[in-house]
């Protein structure tokens, strides 16, 4: 069996000298994302909301978590204190036919779950578990950085990968400004402004890309519309937090075995709002009354039409 993560094993892995290799095994980041979201150690709460939340900018924190009980996780610290929790996980495969789009794979003991990926599971991942209602004992390892957003206590959520896990590229249904406080093995995510949304093959009535766009290693002949992209690549180590600002699309690659805690926070401004509950009470519905009345008609549309559009928009922004 491989050996536990451990964070002191993690933090003797994350030295600066091993940052510049991000690229070198998925190479074709780097058409998509060759600038790395800047890492700061902490900034002052009105430096922040200026230079990152106002203008809608990435950073990653590198100080934010070092006194949480948090910083001590590995799978053998968390299999002993919730490992006997029931937890639903999830494959990568997109749901078919008449199937939910967020459908739970399986439901495994959070132990039983870590003992996979210590074998080398990949495919099975922990999305949005909410720790207050679930495993408090864990969410009494959080603590609440405050560095000027007004951050919704009751919603600590976890996500969990093993080594070699991808989760599709997304945003949040919710637009939520994120701290995502991560613990563990080294993550990559790639990240995309909302701007550049019409170059992202978005599905129709989801809030995903279409499934066959590899996002680590893209294919610019079958999507030519990838070469439209700018994005930024943050390189997550023990302990790091990434602010992903709202609206941003994400992908995720999990190096090794990671946990990661996304704190939220929402502005309040009534377009937000409204746009908010467009994507929960319209967008979503839309999309399950389709997959539950049309099955896979829905599914082959709505992809066809992801790339139709993607396309177009790619074709109109060439030079004539």
């Amino acid at each position: 069996m491989p050996e536990a993560s451990t964070p002191e094993a993690t933090c003797r892995e994350a030295s600066a000298s091993d940052r510049g290799s991000e690229y070198d095994d998925l190479p074709g980041l780097r058409s998509l994302a060759g600038t790395p979201v800047p890492r700061v150690g902490t900034l002052p709460a009105d430096v922040f909301r200026r230079d990152h939340v106002a203008s809608s900018r990435p950073v990653v924190f590198t100080e934010l978590t070092r006194d949480w009980p948090a910083y001590q996780w590995s799978t053998e610290y968390l299999k002993k204190v919730a490992g006997d929790r029931e937890v639903p996980v999830y494959d990568s495969q997109p749901a078919r036919d008449r199937q939910h789009q967020h459908a739970a794979a399986t439901i495994l003991t959070f132990g039983e779950y870590l003992d996979r990926l210590e074998n080398g599971e990949k495919d099975l991942r922990m999305f949005f578990y909410h720790l207050l209602a679930n495993a408090p004992e864990l969410a009494d390892d959080i603590r609440w950085p405050d560095v000027g957003l007004k951050l919704f206590k009751r919603l600590p959520v976890l996500f969990v990968g093993g080594r070699g896990a991808r989760v599709q590229m997304h945003f949040d249904i919710d637009l939520a400004q994120n701290l995502l406080c991560h613990f563990g093995g080294r993550k990559r995510v790639l990240l995309i402004p909302p701007e550049q949304t019409r170059f992202m093959y978005r599905v129709p009535y989801s809030f995903s890309s279409l499934f066959d766009v590899d996002f680590a290693e893209p294919d610019l002949q079958r999507f030519p519309a990838l070469a439209g992209l700018d994005g930024q690549l943050a390189t997550l180590e023990h302990g790091d937090v990434l602010y992903i600002p709202s609206g941003w699309w994400h992908f995720v690659v999990y190096d090794d075995i990671g946990f990661s805690i996304s704190l939220r926070a929402w502005g309040k401004h009534p377009a937000n709002v409204a746009r908010i509950a467009r994507n929960i009470f319209g967008t979503r519905i839309i999309d399950s009354l389709g997959r539950r009345f049309l099955g896979e008609r829905w599914n082959a549309r709505n992809e066809a039409l992801a790339i139709s559009r993607t396309e177009r928009a790619w074709r109109r922004s060439q030079p004539t």
